[in-house]
């Protein structure tokens, strides 16, 4: 007698166990299907991105702005004025020609000044690179200030130690006053003696949100198939 007591309390309780374990799965799957919508989304928006820059890259440049947004980044732009290489900034760097260190260097212009990033230049060429001193015209990408410093590692103005290219940080430190609130990558036009080497700026983006999706949806349908799973078990 106890163990068919036992049983039928069993068969009691399973119905609200399937009722609560169901609303479980329902609950997940429409997260499921809302984040893979969601990378959908997003995939659809990276693809408009790379079209909208690769279109940059190609267009004629434009006067450099005294002001931009982040929307703005990439675009093709020119500057003249007068390098103030005695406020250079140099910021770590690795890149396809290994470690060194970006060469900022504030534009001053008849309307305002610019950091520019005339190139990369090894550590033993920090010291001895081509400096202009006269009036200069620079192509290069509009691109977006990069605050903070890198991962893991801060930016020390006190020590003049550079990890990113931190505009509103580099013109306080180095006492510009105003600036864009923008650096510009310079083009690979030479400079006199090989450096700084200017055209290294890596235009990528990446795109995995379709494979992103793809899980969340594969994840939703599993979810599914627990489900009929249990009810199956259920009727049993």
């Amino acid at each position: 007698m106890a163990d068919a007591g036992v049983s039928g309390e069993r068969r009691v309780r399973w119905p609200l166990t399937l009722a609560i374990l169901t609303a479980i799965g329902v609950a997940l799957i429409a997260v499921f299907l809302s984040l893979g919508l969601w990378q959908l989304q997003r995939r659809v928006w990276k693809l408009n991105l790379i079209a909208t820059v690769e279109a940059r890259l190609q267009a004629p440049p434009v006067a450099a702005p005294p002001t931009a947004q982040a929307s703005d980044a990439y675009t093709r732009v020119t500057a003249e004025g007068r390098f103030r290489n005695d406020r250079e900034t140099y910021v770590q760097a690795v890149t396809e020609r290994g470690p060194g260190f970006w060469v900022l260097t504030p534009l001053v212009g008849p309307r305002f000044t610019v950091l520019v990033n005339r190139g990369f230049v090894p550590a033993e060429k920090r010291a001895d690179h081509s400096r202009p001193d006269g009036p200069v015209r620079v192509t290069g990408l509009l691109r977006v200030t990069e605050p903070g410093g890198a991962f893991l590692r801060s930016n020390d103005p006190a020590a003049d130690r550079w990890y990113s290219r931190d505009v509103a940080a580099i013109a306080e430190a180095k006492r510009l006053g105003p600036v864009a609130p923008y650096f510009i990558d310079a083009d690979k036009t030479a400079n006199p003696g090989g450096y700084p080497v200017g055209g290294l700026t890596v235009v990528a983006f990446r795109n995995s949100h379709l494979s992103y999706a793809l899980t969340w949806f594969a994840l939703a349908i599993l979810t599914v198939v627990g489900i009929v799973i249990l009810w199956r078990r259920g009727r049993e």
